[in-house]
């Protein structure tokens, strides 16, 4: 039996899900029990399955299960629900399909969650880097607000052990499924590890609008439907200080990252569908 499985959701990742399960199956395993992987397609109308399924093999050879489920009906939430109902470890990694672990991640994250109290973790976040201008400049402000420097935001990558799973039973319909997991636990069950991921963000000017106006909207979903739950955010303030220490050192950086935030706030609310922009 695994001691820790993978879930993979992939929409229409063809391109994607590739670079993802090659940097899982170079993961350095140090413990005695094996991982499994399994990538749920969802939706997908292009060849999202075909290319998970063409590293079975190669999982295989070195001891490892790689199992892929194609569903047609589309939405992360209830592939999350699919992945959860066939998984068989306690510990759980859920990981978005455009995301890159580094060797040593799944072996940190096995090592800090292997407790039997309630834990959730994440690894240390790299952005990739981006194509566009737009976006190159709002990563690097992005990358420096304290909430991304401080704390264990888990975006595309979080992690918990077999307690922590029991916090809630399936995933609900929401915006923001990381933020659910992570305000279910508080700060001081939530353990960052080290070892890092590359996590992508859109590209774009719209589609960093689109997706921040996402983002907004998945907060306010949490506070207004999981009230209980606020008490455990401890996002630390971004100060005007700080922001306008970051102005000065970059000022066309902070220029869009702010821009965009001021975009969210002077259109209307359009729709929340997910939207990857590249």
């Amino acid at each position: 039996m695994p001691v820790l499985s993978v879930l993979i959701p992939a929409s229409n990742e063809e391109d994607l899900i590739g670079s993802c399960l090659r940097a899982v199956l170079d993961s350095t395993w140090k413990q005695d029990r094996h991982f499994e992987t399994i990538v749920i397609s969802n939706g997908s109308r292009d060849r999202t399955t075909d290319a998970a399924l063409s590293w079975q093999d190669a999982f295989a050879a070195k001891g490892l299960d790689l199992r892929v489920l194609d569903r047609e009906e589309g939405g992360k939430l209830g592939a999350l629900n699919a992945g959860d109902q066939v998984a068989r470890a306690g510990i759980r990694v859920y990981l978005d399909a455009d995301v890159e672990v580094s060797r040593p991640l799944l072996d940190d994250l096995f090592k800090a969650l292997n407790t039997p109290n309630p834990r959730y973790a994440s690894g240390t976040l790299e952005l990739a880097r981006a194509r566009t201008w737009a976006t190159r400049a709002y990563s690097r402000i992005y990358s420096k607000v304290p909430f991304m420097k401080h704390g264990v935001p888990g975006a595309g990558l979080f992690a918990v052990n077999a307690a922590g799973r029991m916090r809630w039973g399936s995933f609900p319909d929401i915006i923001s499924d990381d933020t659910f997991v992570r305000l279910s636990f508080r700060p001081d069950e939530r353990v960052g590890v080290s070892a890092s991921y590359t996590w992508p963000l859109v590209e774009g000017w719209g589609n960093l609008v689109r997706v921040r106006r996402r983002q907004n909207a998945g907060v306010d979903e949490i506070r207004d439907r999981f009230p209980d739950l606020v008490r455990n955010d401890d996002k630390p303030d971004f100060s005007t200080l700080e922001k306008a220490k970051l102005a000065l050192r970059d000022p066309l950086g902070f220029a869009v990252y702010s821009g965009v935030a001021l975009a969210v706030k002077l259109t209307e609310t359009g729709s929340t569908e997910w939207s990857r922009g590249r």
